[in-house]
């Protein structure tokens, strides 16, 4: 049928039937049966091949632009971890009841200024990945070197770098630069002067596994099976610059009574709150210690606690601890 006739049915079929839609029907059917050009057939088989070409471009283009966020995503929170605020998860009891195993809080990595532990390490053993923050953010690295640095507090919470195992810790300062501290009978001596005790009954805490590492607490109440009441002697002690907080004491042991030490200019003396149950400045770095802490590894200073969870896995809804979630470190 050629085109001509088409044009002669079409006009033809509208005088015979008024519906606009068995017209249109036949304009259709003869424009698929008119002459096509040269070219169509070649046109019309290329047309997959063309189609998937722009397919894959484009394919290829969304993958370029999701990696591109996640970059963007990953140098915005590496910004805002280094510059402002630190996620810290509690994996310990050393600084009961302060802070729980399982506790989320950030560290206000301003308070201090910045120094090389104010980068992170990249530590990924699965990728055979080990980054020190000194790789990262040498140019810090010195004799106590801080930009914009404030000095702390004595009875801040504060985040440090261990100075051998590069670690994060998280301890209660109590000795300044020049400070004299010692332990006689469980009671802190700074420069001669007790920081006072007052005995505040009992911090009760269920035996069972703790947190991601599933670790057991010590009790002062003897051998305690799961599902009892673990007990530690609960006191509220007040360091010379009025600042108090709660320690616990599971019992003696060898670190209650301590010689004398003379705090390093530069350095700071740090200790947990769960005193017997804490690797800190009483014990040298040799012996799995901390040691006096240089000014330049302290991080950040623990302000509030976020997030709270007394299970496994954050997931653990059932868990959850909200009486703890913004609460106030002190």
């Amino acid at each position: 049928m050629t085109a001509d006739r088409c044009v002669l049915w079409h006009f033809g079929a509208q005088r015979v039937h008024t519906r606009a839609a068995n017209s249109l029907n036949l304009v259709w059917a003869c424009l698929d049966s008119a002459p096509r050009p040269p070219h169509y057939e070649r046109n019309k088989l290329m047309e997959p091949a063309h189609m998937a070409a722009k397919e894959e471009k484009t394919s290829g283009n969304a993958i370029v632009e999701t990696i591109k966020t996640i970059v963007y995503a990953l140098l915005i929170a590496g910004v805002f971890r280094t510059l402002f605020f630190q996620p810290f998860w509690i994996p310990s009891g050393s600084m009961k009841e302060t802070l729980l195993v399982g506790d989320f809080l950030f560290v206000n990595k301003m308070a201090y200024g910045y120094s090389y532990a104010s980068c992170p390490s990249i530590i990924m053993p699965r990728f055979g990945i080990n980054i020190d923050a000194k790789n990262i953010c040498g140019f810090l690295d010195g004799d106590n070197t801080r930009i914009l640095g404030g000095e702390p507090e004595r009875g801040d919470v504060i985040v440090f770098r261990h100075p051998v195992s590069g670690r994060d810790y998280i301890k209660r300062l109590i000795g300044l630069p020049g400070d004299t501290v010692q332990m006689r009978d469980s009671i802190v001596y700074i420069n001669g002067v007790e920081a006072p005790q007052e005995p505040a009954g009992n911090f009760v805490e269920v035996m069972e596994p703790q947190g991601p590492e599933g670790r057991r607490p010590r009790c002062s109440n003897g051998p305690v099976g799961d599902g009892g009441d673990c007990l530690k002697a609960r006191a509220i002690e007040t360091l010379p610059n009025g600042v108090s907080h709660t320690v616990l004491d599971i019992g003696p042991q060898a670190s209650d009574r301590t010689g004398v030490y003379t705090v390093p200019a530069g350095h700071y003396f740090f200790i947990g709150d769960n005193r017997d149950n804490s690797a800190d400045s009483r014990l040298a770095r040799q012996v799995r210690g901390v040691g006096f802490v240089p000014y330049e590894n302290l991080i950040g200073r623990a302000d509030r606690v976020m997030f709270s969870s007394a299970g496994r896995s954050m997931l653990f809804f059932w868990t959850w601890r909200g009486d703890r979630f913004f609460k106030r470190v002190e």
